[in-house]
């Protein structure tokens, strides 16, 4: 049940009751609104209910219901914890090819995770279904005893992005779809548009030839050649795997993955999660056991060039009954059908090497309800037989094909045509296979019996036959028949065939002016029916009121009605019949008058006796070069135009020197080619002779200042003066002088920014600057703020990142210690031992980089913890170091021996005189006996002066050592006076049967820390232990930590799960019994997170 709003609360309260109907969809309640349904009319009902989703946070999903009742039912959708109406979260929408009512959920976050409700409505009553969606949070949350959420980062790294994709705009194509259609084979198209909603495509692919086009010079750049894309696919080796074969240009070249724009590391070793396997130009990416957080948008880019785009979808599907071996025999069909649990357009059937594609060999069918899927193997051969295998996400299923040899000659057609485009002058290809190789077969030509000596090639292979026409003629079009044993099986060649000096006529180009016919007419001849085709420039020509196509059974014309210059391009005809496929290809050369010339109109001279100028050619020459430009000019105040005649169009450019001073002209400039004469390019009023200055530029700005460079830069006047800018002239006046002087002293700057290096450190200067053109220099700018020559201000900060924190110095030896920093200005640095200022025998230098500490000879008082401090206006920063000045240490005092208890000998000895003055000297212990004569350390780190020594052995002779440690090292060792000689002691029988000492006792302990359970146990010979839970052997269980020492045995769990609860129980045994004990173990305190 979910809570109600407070509408259907209101009418469940305050109105009769409504019966309730039972649908045939768990989990649906239909309510009827009326006591009696009329004739042929019925309540709404879902055929198929949305089902429950799991996802990534930042993905998207669909919720998917089929609906009935008459009449249609209306669908509305809504979710417990909140609405639905934001459209840049919610979009639904109807698919009418599949009847699916959808909602689509963009770029999911946690709070979206609820249960969400469908519900349809009609006049007659109301349906309503329920689904949940959950939502897999992208980092570990884990709830605090606060209440809060607090996140947890376990791994940082650093990830590379490529540039997004735009977002989706409304009532746009979404603009992966236009990726993914870039990187597809035609064949995918209509797959993959109906995945994201769209039914008809075919208005979309003149804007993707021209992407296509624009991807492949951008590929150009790096790639030489690219081809053989496959998009993703689970192969039946549990592998998503996609791919293309591809040669770069330079081998060095990055190829990069990326997933949903975040670069995705990859490793040439096939256990890694992604791979790349390269066998000379192919490349295959594969992604080792797919899980549904593996479904996303993946590219392949070499360099800045996308190469291949694909998009892996991980729907949650299982099979609800998997495919079947199936057994036929040769020559007959075999079917492997499968259910699912979701609806799919379409699944993956393979077999070991390759998928499998509808055709002649394999036909595929799906069910209505998208929920049955069914594959036909067409004439079994014995090649057919092995493992085929059916993937539907990522799940799979597998099933063997046996085929059995048929008890008669049978034979098969394999192939008609090998070549499906079998024009006039191609070699043609036709098989059959008997399944006797000794069977012996005649091929006929309309009845007619064939040999080698009519122009054909008859080959036998086995049980292969081949009738092979070499070079295809007009007069082969024939039925072909080939027997055998009595048995027979035709074929007809007669595929479209054109005339070769039609052909030659028509792939001539087409030249025509503009406002003419263009006319193309092609005689052909083949067996009906025939399709005929018209393209211009890959676009499909329907008849219109320009274009005009008329076909007859030998013949096909186009006319094209009053082109113009644009119509211009490749013109193609597509001839098919059920034989074969020819095609023949023209082109359109429309002439017209070019375009006007470019402006703008550069003015390269305006002096008193001449003015010239330069523009830009046409844009379209009307397929015809420019031979001339027709210059006119005219007075400005006057209405005439006069011509200056025509100038070479190889230079568009133009000098007039027949003006007077002080006059403004106005020009015109015309194309001429042999086609005609363009629309005029008309200048601005260009003055002559007249001294026009610039105005001032935009107040100089200040990129950045140092100590010995201040860079500028500025924006161009508005006001040129007329004529072009040929540069600017920068000034600066020095703070409290009224001098400017002159920066640029070998020239005018021809850019807009500029680097003045003339400067002093700490000084303060303003700067101006003026533009010059052809007239000279104009007014100066207003200057810019005062800007003092110093570096940035930049806060401390020290610039090595490993500085050593302890330094371990020998007495007697020099301390240096250098600290590099970055700091501006210059900062005051402190260098203090132990929080007070360092002796006087310490020797400090500083530099505006850095700063050394120096002790000549080094005394154990050096002993500190050294702080240097370094500050300036902008902020300071801190750093300690600790010096330790020791010494070799000296050797502790004589080693006394005491045995109190048989198998152990306690050593003590006098301290170091080192130990006051070194809190981190420590002592080493090591022992030899006369059996193995080494010397082994027994001891180390000891604090004190006093430590016993075990495993002391009867009958052997053992000396010991001890030594004083530092951080410098080894003191010289002080031994034992004497040696233990301990008589032998004569062995008794202390057999006994094993117990417990100490038993196991009850333990509570809290989830995610460890445990520890242990008892001590005697018996001789020593007991085997064995631990159990719930009765079963914990031995050799890696999770459990497991020890006997010296009789106490004990069990470690590392981190206690609710899995750990249970009873746990010891066995010891000894050959002269058994004993047991045991205990019970309550986890509590489980924290949800």
């Amino acid at each position: 049940l979910w809570p109600f709003s407070s509408d259907l609360w209101h009418q469940k309260a305050f109105s009769p009751r409504k019966p309730k109907k039972r649908s045939r969809v768990p989990g649906v309640m239909i309510t009827q609104t009326v006591e009696q349904l009329p004739p042929g009319k019925s309540t709404p009902d879902f055929t198929r209910k949305p089902i429950a989703v799991t996802v990534q946070e930042g993905k998207k999903t669909f919720f998917k219901a089929m609906v009935s009742g008459e009449p249609a039912p209306t669908v509305t959708w809504g979710r417990n914890k909140g609405e639905i109406d934001d459209p840049e979260k919610y979009k639904t929408r109807y698919d009418e090819r599949a009847r699916e009512h959808i909602l689509e959920i963009i770029n999911i976050n946690p709070d979206q995770a609820d249960t969400y409700k469908c519900f349809a409505t009609n006049e007659y009553g109301k349906a309503v279904c329920t689904t949940t969606l959950n939502v897999i949070a992208a980092g570990f949350k884990k709830k605090s005893q606060g209440g809060k959420k607090a996140y947890f980062n376990m791994k940082c790294v650093v990830v590379t992005r490529k540039k997004q994709l735009p977002p989706q705009k409304e009532g746009e194509i979404d603009p992966k779809l236009w990726e993914l259609l870039i990187s597809a084979p035609k064949k995918d198209y209509e797959k993959i548009c109906l995945e994201f909603g769209v039914t008809d495509f075919r208005w979309m692919l003149k804007r993707l030839n021209q992407m296509k086009k624009e991807r492949a010079d951008e590929q150009a750049k790096v790639v030489e050649q690219l081809e053989n894309v496959k998009q993703i696919e689970v192969k039946p080796n549990g592998k998503a795997e996609f791919g293309f074969d591809m040669q770069l240009w330079d081998p060095n070249s990055a190829v990069n993955l990326y997933k949903d724009g975040v670069m995705v590391p990859y490793a040439d070793d096939e256990n890694s999660k992604h791979s790349l396997r390269k066998k000379g130009t192919n490349y295959i990416f594969s992604i080792k056991d797919p899980q549904p957080e593996d479904a996303g948008f993946y590219q392949v880019d070499v360099e800045e060039a996308n190469v291949l785009t694909t998009d892996f979808r991980v729907p949650a599907v299982e099979f609800v009954d998997k495919i079947k071996d199936a057994k036929a025999v040769e020559s007959e069909d075999a079917v492997f059908q499968c259910v699912l649990s979701t609806p799919l357009n379409r699944i993956t059937w393979s077999r070991e090497d390759s998928s499998l594609e509808h055709g002649d060999k394999y036909e595929i069918t799906v069910s209505e309800d998208k929920l049955t899927h069914t594959l036909r193997v067409k004439d079994c051969e014995i090649a057919d037989k092995g493992a085929y295998y059916a993937i539907a996400g990522i799940a799979s299923s597998r099933a063997s094909l046996m085929v059995e040899g048929g008890t008669f000659f049978f034979f098969v057609l394999t192939n008609g045509l090998s070549d499906t485009n079998a024009n006039i002058g191609e070699r043609v290809e036709m098989s059959c296979k008997l399944s006797s190789e000794t069977s012996e077969g005649r091929w006929y030509k309309n009845g007619k019996l064939l040999t080698n000596e009519d122009g054909v090639t008859i080959i036998k292979d086995g049980a292969f036959h081949r009738l092979i026409v070499d070079c295809c003629k007009k007069d082969d079009a024939a039925v072909y028949r080939f027997e055998a044993e009595g048995r027979k099986s035709e074929a007809t060649l007669n595929p479209p065939k054109m005339d070769p000096d039609a052909l030659g006529n028509f792939t001539k180009p087409v030249i025509i002016k503009a406002g003419e016919n263009a006319e193309w007419k092609l005689p052909f001849s083949g067996q009906a029916p025939m399709t005929i085709q018209w393209y211009k420039n890959d676009d499909e020509l329907l008849p219109a009121l320009n274009v005009k196509i008329e076909t007859s059974d030998s013949e096909s014309q186009l006319r094209l009605i009053k082109c113009q210059r644009k119509d211009s391009g490749e013109v193609k005809i597509k001839i098919k019949n059920e034989f074969g496929t020819t095609e023949a290809i023209s082109k359109l050369i429309v002439l017209d008058k070019p375009t006007p010339p470019q402006g703008p109109v550069d003015i390269m001279e305006s002096a008193v006796t001449s003015v010239e100028f330069k523009w830009k050619p046409p844009k379209d020459n009307g397929g015809c070069p420019i031979a001339n430009y027709i210059i006119e000019r005219q007075q400005v105040g006057r209405n005439k135009w006069t011509s200056l005649g025509e100038i070479p169009g190889n230079s568009p450019s133009f000098k007039d020197s027949d003006v007077d001073p002080g006059r403004r002209y106005c020009y015109r400039i015309r194309a001429k080619t042999a086609e005609g004469i363009s629309d005029y390019l008309q200048t601005e009023d260009i003055p002559a002779g007249v001294l026009r200055y610039p105005g001032p530029p935009a107040v100089p700005k200040v990129v950045s200042a140092f100590k010995d460079c201040i860079n500028l830069a500025w924006s161009p006047p508005c006001d040129t003066g007329g004529t072009k800018i040929v540069g600017y002239n920068l000034e600066k006046n020095k703070k409290g002088t009224n001098y400017w002087s002159l920066v640029n002293q070998k020239g005018p700057i021809t850019d807009t920014k500029y680097a003045v290096k003339d400067v002093f450190e700490g000084a303060a200067y303003e700067f101006r600057v003026s533009a010059v053109n052809l007239s000279g220099a104009g007014d100066p700018s207003i200057p810019c703020d005062t800007v003092i020559a110093r570096d940035p201000m930049i806060k401390p900060k020290f610039k090595d990142r490993n500085m050593k924190t302890f330094v371990v110095v020998k007495s007697g030896n020099t301390v240096r210690l250098n600290i590099n920093f970055e700091a501006s200005p210059m900062p005051e640095i402190f260098w203090l031992k132990d929080g007070i200022p360092v002796p006087k025998h310490v020797t400090i230098t500083n530099s505006d980089k850095g700063s050394q500490l120096l002790i000549p000879t080094s005394e154990r008082t050096d002993t500190g913890i050294y702080t240097i401090t370094v500050k300036n206006m902008v902020g300071q920063e801190s750093f300690n170091v600790e010096i330790r000045v020791t010494d070799d240490p000296k050797p502790p005092g004589p080693v006394e021996l005491e045995q109190n208890i048989p198998g152990t000998v306690t050593l003590s000895w006098t301290p170091s005189p080192d130990e006051k003055r070194d809190d981190r000297l420590h002592y080493m212990v090591s022992k030899r006996d006369s059996f193995k004569r080494t010397w082994r350390t027994v001891a180390d780190n000891l604090f004190n002066n006093k430590f016993t020594v075990v495993n002391i052995l009867p009958g052997r002779q053992y000396h010991f050592r001890v030594f004083a440690k530092n951080d410098m090292g080894l003191s010289p060792h002080s031994e034992s006076p004497f040696q233990v000689n301990r008589p032998e002691i004569k062995h008794r029988i202390f057999d006994s049967p094993p117990s417990f000492i100490v038993p196991l006792k009850r333990r509570t302990a809290p989830q995610g820390y460890e445990c520890y359970m242990s008892c001590a146990i005697k018996g001789d010979p020593a007991p085997r232990v064995t631990w159990y839970w719930n009765n079963i052997s914990l031995n050799t269980n890696t999770n459990y930590h497991i020890t006997n020492v010296c009789g106490v045995c004990s069990l470690l769990i590392l981190r206690v799960g609710p899995k750990d609860n249970g009873e746990y129980k010891v066995a010891i045994q000894n050959k002269l019994g058994t004993a047991e004990s045991s205990m019970m173990l309550n986890v509590r305190g489980i924290h949800k997170v």
